[in-house]
């Protein structure tokens, strides 16, 4: 019994700091903690949000691309719907771990390409490698570039002898949906 009397008793002067204690501490704990993807490079890529009409390098329709922030505001999930019903789907983003960023794409024919890269000047700059038919590797960069009447040049190259010649797969052009 007395050890609990004198517990009590220290307890007392304790007591009463609370009300400062939580009056210091009240601002604090009703600010909002930053968004967990709130950092400038989750923001790089978003020149390519949006809803678009895709053209080839001639200038024909190759499809529709449309672009979303997704996982509050950590990604950006492209839906593509190109001519003959080839569809595809991938999952970008920024990875703070390696400060690179990073897609995933996989398509209705059953290909996956795998992308990591990050911005050279104004333009997104990603690379991955394939298996290609000889066995050797196929490396792959895609270059997505923001153009000043707002739509954005995709330039996606492969290349056979491990980046000494880079071709063309494709080159295309986003304009906005009206």
């Amino acid at each position: 019994m007395k050890r609990s009397a004198s517990v009590a008793a220290a307890l007392v002067p304790l007591m009463s700091l609370m009300p400062l204690v939580s009056l210091l501490t009240a601002p604090a704990l009703a600010q909002a903690p930053p968004a967990a993807c709130s950092a400038a490079e989750y923001r790089q890529f978003d020149f390519w949000l949006g809803d678009w009409d895709v053209a080839n390098a001639d200038g024909q329709p190759a499809g529709r691309n449309v672009i979303t922030r997704i996982a509050g505001g950590c990604a950006l999930h492209e839906n593509w719907s190109g001519r003959g019903g080839f569809t595809g789907q991938s999952l970008n983003g920024w990875n703070r771990h390696t400060r690179r960023w990073q897609q995933t794409w996989l398509d209705s024919s059953g290909s996956r390409l795998d992308l990591e890269g990050g911005l050279q000047g104004a333009s997104m700059v990603l690379e991955g490698r394939t298996p290609a038919a000889s066995g050797a590797p196929r490396r792959h960069r895609i270059t997505w570039t923001p153009q000043s009447d707002g739509s954005v040049r995709q330039h996606w190259q492969t290349s056979d002898d491990d980046g000494a010649s880079w071709s063309t797969a494709f080159d295309g052009r986003y304009t906005r949906r009206p």
